[in-house]
């Protein structure tokens, strides 16, 4: 099943139910724009190298569109448009003015010098910087990018249309970039966490907590539920996993690591999903079989958006938040979220994922239709 087709299961789950026609459907589902543009550079070898590079703006009724810029080899045209509309949905979950976006090249950043990716992200800004802004459509850091790269965008897109910090946001702080950002995706997932155990009636302090994924968002997950007294038991990221029934030294492991899981093996009671499209609709069945609880990645992992609408807000009003009362903000958004979720799931009798979805796609189409796109 490709990923756009998997997104496209689970809005129609939750249209069903809130009854939405064929033709608000449509609107709802085909994405705004699609742009495939060629990027060609010349590599530290002297040889001129082309690439596919990808926008796709999806659905901008609530606000200018917003989405990540990803490097990766298995980068292509259906998983940016999946991308997009999951980030639809995300904005509109959390309640934030935004509509979704995505972009990406299909490249290995491994096989690549950091001169060579600095002109692969300002040529690629060189093709699209007249359909991105501040007004319209705002990248970020993805899988494969980082704050540096998104200053390399900054400053490009700048030689076209004058200082504009927040055009792209996930900079680094000293180049108007937001405090705590770096963490925001993996605190979110510990605050949505944190929620769905209270919800449940368990108690945090000694929960045995298996983390798959020790990157970015993986590590900042695991050192708040450590400080919040979970058990991190197990943690796995590309070099393999690692299992300690009495609970991994996190503090230990997250300084080591500075220098697809099958659903009829898993055993966890409750799932959080941090990363994006991780489970497809057949899993998801089989979760809900089972009785596992999923709290979806629209959800879980919006902590980052989350904070990229912060540093977006202060870059237009020239101003800058402190790290503690951007925790703040990012707690109150995650929490108020969750708790609309869950009422949603409980009064209407459906999943979490479902109920997201209801929530995200609810505001959405209202705002398609008052807008008089129909």
């Amino acid at each position: 099943m490709r990923a756009f087709e998997a997104e496209q299961q689970y809005f129609h789950r939750a249209a069903d139910h809130l009854g939405i026609s064929s033709n608000i459907r449509k609107l709802l589902i085909v994405p705004k724009r699609e742009v495939q543009v060629q990027v060609a550079i010349e590599r530290d070898s002297g040889e001129v190298a082309t690439f596919i590079g990808y926008r796709v703006q999806h659905d901008s009724s609530r606000g200018p569109m917003k989405g990540g810029l990803r490097y990766h080899p298995d980068v292509d045209l259906d998983e940016i448009r999946a991308l997009a509309a999951l980030m639809t949905w995300k904005t509109s979950v959390v309640n934030i003015p935004y509509g979704g976006a995505k972009g990406g090249i299909a490249i290995d950043i491994k096989q690549f010098s950091h001169r060579e990716l600095e002109r692969l992200t300002r040529k690629f800004v060189d093709e699209i910087h007249d359909l991105f802004g501040p007004d319209t459509d705002i990248p970020g850091p993805d899988m494969g990018t980082n704050a540096e790269v998104m200053a390399w965008i900054m400053n490009q897109y700048q030689k076209y249309h004058g200082f504009s910090p927040a055009c792209v946001t996930g900079k680094p702080v000293e180049l108007f970039g937001l405090p705590g950002r770096e963490e925001a995706t993996g605190r979110g997932v510990g605050i949505i966490t944190l929620k769905t155990l209270g919800r449940l009636g368990r108690r945090i302090p000694g929960t045995r907590v298996a983390i798959q994924g020790f990157g970015n968002v993986g590590t900042h997950a695991s050192k708040f539920l450590h400080e919040s007294e979970c058990k991190v038991v197990a943690v796995s990221d590309v070099s393999g996993g690692y299992h300690r029934p009495e609970g991994i030294d996190v503090p230990a492991a997250l300084r080591y690591t500075t220098a697809h899981a099958n659903a009829r093996d898993v055993r966890a009671k409750i799932i959080i999903e941090a990363a994006n499209g991780p489970t497809y609709p057949d899993a998801d069945a089989v979760f809900d079989e089972r009785g596992i609880l999923v709290v979806p990645d629209i959800l879980a992992n919006a902590g980052g958006v989350t904070a990229s609408y912060f540093e977006w807000a202060q870059n237009r009003q020239h101003y800058s938040w402190s790290l503690n009362r951007v925790r703040q903000e990012l707690d109150r958004t995650m929490a108020e979220s969750f708790e609309t979720v869950w009422a949603t799931a409980t009064e209407r009798k459906v999943s979490l994922r479902t109920a997201a979805y209801i929530v995200a796609i609810g505001r959405v189409g209202r705002a398609t239709v008052l807008g008089g796109s129909v």
